[in-house]
């Protein structure tokens, strides 16, 4: 999730180090003197630019050991670049110190450009990629996205936000509840098929570029896990939110597109808008803890203020569905608001 590029700099020692490899590195020249933050992660991972020696600029990806590993980035750029996404070239590497210099997509993200005037052709576009990507997945080349590894992200939720954030200790059927919640979620996300997943498919990791659109970052937590992931992290962005009508009719042009390119998903709209919102409140419920966790544990408050929208998703998607209502009443209880109305199916 790329931040501004007023993010905090490196630690002076790696930002040596740095320069020290940049200045070494041959095959690649740069003028290292010219090194600048570009942006920031929510992870441990910083992002400089820099000028390269024969005219326009490159990017360095710091992502410091151990905490880091630039290895994944390197395979899935391999994988993507193969399958026609416009992703970072990889330059140069220094994989044990944790650096890449890459190609430089530019600074213009999706979110930065996206207006009702420029909205249709940018998510068109998106959808187009995200086909591409799908219709070239296959078992076995990217890890799993399985149960066990969707209910760690649900978990982030009753830990950071209810416990952490909220100061919430659940009763033992408060947690029945919520545990139900969880496997029905989990019951329909595991019923999906199951294609690549870019995994934060969103307008802060996809950039504007003059041609290829979009170009993509952020793909090193790729997995092979539910159809509907990055559709629904596309049009029910975190950053920014669209009418729920003009989501419905993207969500329905992306449906349209991948039958037509033959990709396994539900021949019944409704049914695809389920898996569509399950898919959803699995995210946005993991996204809670993460945004909560950011705040509380790493000390970086501007995501605090993008939990209102996640919430907001969280909410309408529950009330819909009969057996995400507990759901609401827990929410409702811990943060002592009045019990919603809403319409079950």
């Amino acid at each position: 999730m790329p931040l501004s590029p007023s993010a905090p700099a490196l630690p002076d020692l790696r930002q040596t180090q740095i320069v020290e490899w940049l200045t070494a590195l041959s095959t690649v020249p740069t003028l290292p003197a010219t090194l600048r933050p570009a942006s920031a992660d929510a992870s441990f991972r910083r992002y400089f630019r820099i000028d390269a020696a024969d005219g326009g600029t490159l990017i360095v990806m710091d992502a410091p050991p151990p905490q880091e590993d630039v290895r994944p980035f390197i395979e899935i750029a391999r994988l993507f670049a193969g399958i026609g996404l416009s992703v970072p070239e990889i330059l140069a590497q220094d994989v044990e110190r944790g650096f890449l210099l890459l190609s430089d997509l530019g600074s213009t993200t999706y979110l930065q450009q996206l207006n009702n005037d420029s909205a249709p052709k940018l998510y068109m576009d998106a959808i187009d990629a995200l086909v591409l990507l799908q219709t070239k997945s296959q078992p076995d080349v990217l890890p799993e996205y399985d149960r066990a590894f969707l209910l760690r992200e649900l978990q982030i939720f009753p830990e950071w936000y209810l416990g952490k954030h909220l100061k919430a200790t659940l009763t033992d059927q408060q947690t029945t509840d919520l545990n139900q919640v969880f496997d029905a979620i989990l019951a329909n996300n595991l019923a999906q098929p199951q294609v690549f997943v870019h995994r934060d498919y969103h307008s802060r990791n996809l950039m504007v570029l003059p041609t290829g659109n979009p170009g993509v970052l952020d793909f090193q937590g790729a997995l092979f896990g539910p159809i509907t992931y990055d559709i629904v992290s596309l049009l029910r962005d975190v950053y920014i939110q669209w009418d729920e009508a003009q989501v419905l009719d993207w969500m329905i042009r992306y449906w349209e597109r991948a039958k037509r390119a033959g990709l396994p998903v539900r021949p019944d709209i409704d049914a695809f808008y389920r898996d569509f919102e399950y898919m959803g409140l699995q995210r946005h419920l993991k996204i809670l803890g993460l945004f909560a966790r950011l705040y509380h544990r790493d000390g970086k408050e501007a995501y605090l203020k993008d939990i209102p929208l996640v919430m907001e998703y969280v909410r309408k998607t529950a009330l819909r569905y009969r057996e995400l209502i507990p759901l609401v009443r827990l929410l409702d209880k811990l943060e002592d608001k009045a019990v919603q109305v809403g319409y079950t199916f």
